[in-house]
């Protein structure tokens, strides 16, 4: 889709759309970062061991896996809207039955449910974003999803934090009696009714209703957003994008001529994985746990996760003024870069640290520059990885595969945070705390290869112009 002389950007429109549609991306980053601060309450509550417990916290991420693989096919079946006011429901009785669960079968059944509302908006709120902004501001207005996302998992360490404070801890029991780890998921039922109520006033991607032959529909949304005299050439121009025979499937995702799947899919595969390969979501699940093992108090732990969100949303502030300037292919292989070193110094540092009783101890400087390097790490991610992947992933694939492209890669990206999340208690007990973020660094750095050699810049194309 060219720009067109007579385009006039509705900005406050587009805006509240995008502040609707990445409500989604917060509650994402809520339910993400919640489990963070409730791993003791499990542990205590349905007596679990290390794996038990590990599954407990993982068990979501088989749901995002198949939310996110779904979604794809959903929202081109559906329409990007109606799939998230789904998503938003079962946000609402995820929150609700996580809290009141009795036992780990049934926490788990709630989570994979809470899974796959985020697996859902994880993929189908970026493509959303994507088919209602204009190409030179797309990165930009996209990135507000990872900033959300942050905003999510910061909101869920804040709020962590104040009910473990004042229940004592987050085992002991709060208001009405329940547990304070209880109450920590039942606060995200607020954010959760809200998004639902909230996407009643937004409007059906005009992309999806092209592809569903509502034209008009189309064009009176594309009006909204562009103006009248954009609208119409806009609306021939993604029906001249689309193939002209069939509705999207799966099978677009194999090229005709080689009967191989399509490079770009790989790409798209690659990407989601190596978001995952670098460990970023250990800091968002196992937080509290990681820095009680070093020897800090559960009070501390949180607190710092506090510190590391916010230093989060500073990066993915600094990642919108550059996506759309520089572009996303440079800011991948900075943060690349800069994760693997970081990653390795928290390596060494663990590495120097002592068995007491049991548990890692590290000298002070030891301790200063892992807490360091583990922040800087994660400025590093939401500076690149966070956003940025989401970006090319919602905007990278020509219109015929964008669903069908970001189902598969949504689904390699979180079976591959269930692997990560599942292996870190048995990498703890069989290589350590060095071992595991050594291996975390050692994919950062050949992700900086992978980026250079395989991913082609988007920055500045209109959807209409992606090529398979």
């Amino acid at each position: 889709m060219q720009t067109h002389e007579n385009e006039q950007t509705n900005m406050g429109f587009i805006a509240l759309i995008v502040s609707i549609a990445t409500i989604g991306g917060f509650l994402f980053g809520y339910d993400s970062g919640v489990i963070n601060g409730t791993v003791d309450g499990l542990r205590a509550a349905f007596n679990s061991d290390s794996v038990g417990t590990g599954f407990n916290v993982a068990s979501m991420l088989l749901g995002c896996a198949a939310g996110a693989f779904a979604a794809g096919k959903l929202s081109d079946m559906f329409g990007r809207r109606n799939l998230l006011l789904v998503a938003a429901l079962f946000f609402i009785i995820s929150a609700f039955g996580s809290g009141i669960a009795g036992s780990s079968i049934e926490f788990v059944i709630y989570r994979i449910l809470g899974g796959l509302a985020v697996g859902a908006a994880s993929v189908t709120a970026p493509a959303y974003v994507s088919e209602v902004t204009p190409a030179s501001m797309r990165g930009r207005l996209s990135s507000i999803q990872q900033i959300m996302i942050i905003i999510g998992l910061t909101a869920a360490f804040l709020s962590n934090y104040l009910l473990a404070a004042s229940a004592g801890a987050s085992t002991n029991a709060f208001w009405m009696g329940y547990e304070a780890w209880r109450w920590m998921f039942w606060i995200e039922m607020i954010p959760a009714t809200i998004f639902l109520l909230a996407l009643l006033a937004i409007p059906e991607s005009p992309r999806f209703l092209v592809v569903k032959g509502r034209d008009a529909q189309a064009e009176g949304v594309l009006t909204r957003l562009f103006g009248s005299d954009a609208a119409a050439s806009k609306v021939k121009e993604i029906r001249a994008s689309l193939a002209d025979d069939h509705a999207p499937k799966f099978s677009d995702l194999m090229d005709k001529t080689t009967g191989k799947v399509r490079t770009i899919v790989w790409v798209g595969i690659g990407l989601a994985t190596f978001q995952q390969l670098v460990g970023i979501n250990i800091v968002f699940y196992y937080g509290a746990v990681l820095w009680q093992a070093v020897g800090f108090s559960e009070n501390d732990a949180l607190l710092i996760n506090i510190l590391s969100g916010s230093l989060s949303i500073i990066a993915c502030l600094a990642a919108i003024a550059l996506i759309d300037k520089i572009g996303r292919k440079p800011l991948l292989i900075i943060g690349s870069a800069g994760m693997a070193v970081t990653l390795g110094i928290m390596a060494v540092a663990f590495s120097s640290g002592s068995i007491v009783d049991g548990q890692l101890v590290l000298s002070d400087n030891a301790g200063t520059i892992a807490l360091i390097s583990a922040n800087a790490y994660a400025a590093l991610f939401n500076f690149s990885w966070g956003p940025v992947m989401w970006v090319m992933l919602g905007e990278m694939f020509p219109n015929q595969i964008r669903g069908s492209g970001l189902a598969v890669s949504g689904l390699a990206q979180w079976l591959s945070n269930f692997g990560i999340t599942m292996a870190f208690p048995i990498m703890l007990v069989s290589i350590g705390l060095a071992g595991a973020y050594g291996f975390y660094a050692l994919c950062a750095a050949i992700s900086v290869f992978f980026v250079y050699k395989m991913v082609k810049e988007t920055r500045g194309k209109e959807l209409e112009e992606m090529e398979g």
